[in-house]
């Protein structure tokens, strides 16, 4: 009987934090496995967390998907850091890290950076951060 291992939280993040890099860069799996002589079900398996990364080939990935190392580990959940709950700036996590790598957030953030106006994208940017707290406040009336 051949059990199949669970992947480790932390290369299931890992992987996430890669997907999500190259999906708001648009760039597919094969592309991505090409720049690192690897097949585009390999990257899968990455994304998965199935298969671990390596420190050289992180450096690689960061450098290609040109981001610190760091964020492959940013956001990290608090169940995979250990860091006790109610820990994050907020005293608690209102923003769901599963809902930054759904495709509506990606497509919102590649539109937002196609904006060339510096000045027009901070206005939309404060716009939209006024519009999130109006929403809060109405919850909580």
């Amino acid at each position: 009987m051949n059990k199949q291992k669970k992947p480790e939280p932390v290369d299931v993040h890992v992987g996430s934090r890669v997907r999500l890099r190259r999906t708001l860069l648009g760039m597919s799996q094969d592309k991505l496995g090409k720049a690192l002589n690897l097949t585009f079900q390999q990257i899968q398996k990455y994304e998965r967390g199935a298969n671990r990364i390596g420190s050289s080939r992180l450096y690689k990935l960061s450098q290609i998907l040109d981001v610190p190392i760091s964020f492959f580990f940013d956001d990290m959940p608090p169940e995979v850091t250990g860091k006790a709950a109610g820990m994050s700036e907020s005293g608690k996590q209102s923003f769901e890290v599963g809902q930054l790598s759904r495709r509506e957030t990606l497509e919102l953030v590649r539109a937002y950076y196609r904006i060339k106006d510096p000045a027009v994208r901070k206005k939309l940017f404060e716009m939209v951060k006024a519009l999130g707290k109006s929403s809060l406040n109405m919850e909580n009336d």
